[in-house]
């Protein structure tokens, strides 16, 4: 089987998989059992697909006749947050991206900053849990060098991506945006901290200043509005412990495509 049909093949069963799951959480998902089923699948997939494909393997990328002319907005597309609002009036003049965590050298990044890092630009496709694609041209910090410059320490395993939005109200906290990926994915050429799309600043209902482009992963993986990475050795303390807002929720954790 080529690298190509593999591709294919699991993708085509993790979309499959996805749809089911989807549909039958809300009678399924109560069940200890049938949970514990789930988190088990998926990380047979995470290995799977990890012994079949390069870990290094890059996703498919475009020309820029292939760019989507309308590109949709997945999520938020405009975080009803004070703090969040007043960046917005002043251009993100006052924006910083805070690394920390399990790091030796916390850092704050200016924008100005952020873009003087080492950066990658590639036109890849934006694949939704919902069905639908999107190609576009991204630009930014590739996450790899950033980690570097930040000094991960030994016993971090996963990068958590705090967000300015929240998606659903709650008590508790747990409806601010969040999202995690492992180092595998971190450490990946392709995995940048956009903050251009279509050779134009980023736009506000695309995650400006900043998003994370993660492009094995579906969609719901990108995380707009990123303020804040911390590295941390397990994500079960935050949110209600799955790694992601969507993910505790009943999405899957690994969303490789």
């Amino acid at each position: 089987m080529t690298d190509a049909n593999r591709r294919g093949w699991l993708k085509g069963a993790g979309a499959a998989a996805a749809g089911l799951f989807v549909s039958a959480c809300d009678r399924l998902n109560a069940h200890a059992g049938f949970s514990g089923m789930l988190q088990s699948a998926e990380g047979l997939t995470r290995r799977a697909q990890r012994l079949v494909i390069d870990r290094k393997a890059l996703a498919p990328e475009f020309t820029p006749a292939d760019i989507s002319r309308d590109f949709r907005a997945n999520g938020s597309t405009a975080p009803d947050d004070p703090a969040y609002g007043a960046m917005v009036e002043s251009g993100f003049s006052d924006y910083r991206l805070v690394i920390d965590g399990l790091v030796e050298r916390p850092l704050q990044l200016t924008l100005a900053d952020l873009r003087a890092q080492p950066a990658r630009a590639q036109i890849t496709r934006h694949d939704c849990v919902e069905g639908w694609s999107s190609i576009g041209k991204w630009r930014g910090a590739r996450l790899g060098p950033l980690l570097e410059k930040a000094g991960l320490k030994p016993n971090a395993r996963y990068i958590v991506f705090h967000c300015a939005d929240v998606l659903e109200p709650t008590l508790d906290g747990t409806g601010q945006y969040y999202e995690s990926i492992d180092l595998i994915d971190a450490y990946h050429p392709q995995t940048i901290l956009a903050y251009e799309m279509n050779d134009a600043p980023l736009p506000v209902k695309h995650g400006a200043p900043v998003r994370l482009r993660v492009e094995r992963q579906l969609g719901y993986k990108h995380a707009k509005y990123v303020m804040r990475l911390e590295a941390v050795e397990d994500y079960a303390h935050l949110g209600r412990g799955k790694g992601g807002f969507w993910e505790d929720r009943g999405y899957e954790w690994y969303a490789g495509i």
